[in-house]
């Protein structure tokens, strides 16, 4: 059986903590990192009937999407609701962790899951993030000493590339130096000009283990004074992103595409708001799941015909429709969009760590609980 630890390892792999925007609060808020973990719980909100359902299961995990705390407080007592979360969970053994922008932008995140929830095809980040910055290592030593350094280097997480590791591409020639006065050189000798067999070792390295890197080399080095280049390399465009952009497989109308959202999305008691002539044929779709405001604008440069998101407030969507060319709104609820990401986290945790028992919450969160359909005057 796992234990805590272990499996917020795995979430972490998933959806890393270092991805999440500063003002944020993710990671473990409840829970002995060695305690086991059999049966996991996955939930929108961590709200008290959340751990309710957590507790009847017998639950020892919760992941939820939204944090219970984003500000620092001076008291967890059970008299607030915040707080009966918090005692109900330790009472009764339940760990309780959190993976919220985090896990919006990557791959198996919020708003990937919700692409493909709502239909489409041909799914990418409509705002990529850059991918980590890279370093390449150019190192020389003596041939019968190359092996040791290269495996130095990547024990400290060189040559990592992708699904691999290790990687590395080396090649032979002749290197010469003359050791001076003061030098206490492992080959040759003072006043010497030295020729030796050197092989030419090159990999990249995540530009923030650089000077990990570098000590692991130097340490296994034999020369006093070791020969190598780090190049930075240019910046690339990651698979993470701010929403995504994708298209239909067959193009359809606004009216029916909403339809087909409303469809797609979990059951809810919201409402679902459409912004655009009902006629408008939709092909390319930009989203983003949760409140999405910020990236109408890019969605309309990247040329979506519609954008879906949701929290959507009144004027700047009369603004940006004011723009003759800018494409069709759809506003969805807000936990309706993010339920999208439960299955697919908690299949993606299920296929990594075989032995855990997963569950997605049935609860409707949502806290609007009706709504009333408008009339229009003609």
């Amino acid at each position: 059986m796992p234990t805590l630890r272990e499996v917020v390892a795995v979430l972490d792999g998933l959806y890393d903590p270092r991805w999440a925007d500063d003002w944020d609060a993710v990671g473990t808020v409840t829970g002995d990192p060695d305690a086991n973990v059999s049966k996991v719980l996955f939930a929108v909100d961590p709200v008290q009937a959340v751990v309710e359902e957590a507790i009847a299961w017998g639950a020892d995990l919760v992941v939820v999407h939204h944090p219970l705390y984003l500000k620092g407080v001076t008291s967890v007592a059970a008299t607030s609701p915040k707080g009966r979360v918090i005692h109900d969970l330790i009472k009764n053994g339940i760990a309780l962790h959190t993976c919220h922008t985090n896990a919006d932008s990557p791959p198996l995140g919020v708003s990937e899951s919700m692409a493909f929830a709502i239909g489409l095809t041909d799914v990418r980040p409509l705002a990529a993030d850059p991918a980590e910055p890279i370093d390449k290592w150019v190192v020389f030593a003596p041939t019968a000493d190359a092996d040791k350094v290269a495996a130095a280097m990547h024990a400290a997480g060189a040559g990592r590339i992708g699904d691999y590791d290790s990687a590395q591409f080396q090649s032979t020639g002749v290197g010469s130096f003359r050791p001076l006065d003061g030098a206490n050189p492992a080959v040759g000798s003072v006043g010497t000009v030295e020729q030796v067999a050197e092989t030419r070792i090159e990999m990249i390295a995540d530009r923030r283990l650089r000077e990990t890197v570098r000590m692991a080399m130097l340490e296994a080095h034999p020369y006093e004074e070791a020969a190598y280049d780090v190049l930075e390399l240019a910046a690339r465009s990651s698979d993470r992103g701010h929403g995504r952009i994708g298209t239909l497989q067959s193009p359809m109308t606004l009216a029916d595409f909403a339809q087909q959202v409303t469809e797609r999305l979990p059951s809810h008691h919201s409402a679902t708001r459409v912004a655009g002539e009902r006629t408008r044929l939709i092909t390319t779709v930009g989203l983003c799941g949760g409140s999405g405001d910020f990236l109408l604008p890019v969605a309309d440069a990247a040329g979506a015909d519609v954008y879906v998101t949701s929290d959507l407030k009144h004027h700047p969507v009369s603004e940006h429709l004011e723009n003759p060319d800018a494409c069709a709104v759809i506003d969805v609820p807000h936990w309706a969009a993010e339920s999208t990401w439960l299955p697919v986290a908690a299949a993606a945790l299920s296929a990594r760590v075989g032995s855990l028992d997963v569950r997605v919450s049935e609860l409707v969160t949502d806290p609007w609980t009706a709504h009333v359909p408008g009339t229009v005057s003609l």
